[in-house]
């Protein structure tokens, strides 16, 4: 899962993160609740986003892909 998001465009990256929140959110909510399943799974969700985020960074310093 860790490579996966090399080869996302820009648009899909983005796409990407806003859903990867979303579940973060979903899951912590689930979590104060009491009815999360796997606790682990707040620490992967928050990696995932940091990955997502790193990747729009570079776009926005033109590491990746050139233009935006």
């Amino acid at each position: 899962m860790k490579d996966s998001y090399n080869d996302l465009t820009y648009d899909e990256v983005l796409t990407k993160k806003e859903e990867l929140t979303r579940r973060y959110r979903d899951a912590r909510f689930d979590k104060v609740i009491g009815h999360l399943e796997n606790p682990v799974e707040l620490r992967n969700l928050r990696r995932r986003i940091a990955r997502v985020k790193t990747i729009i960074h570079e776009y926005h310093l033109r590491i990746r892909g050139g233009d935006k």
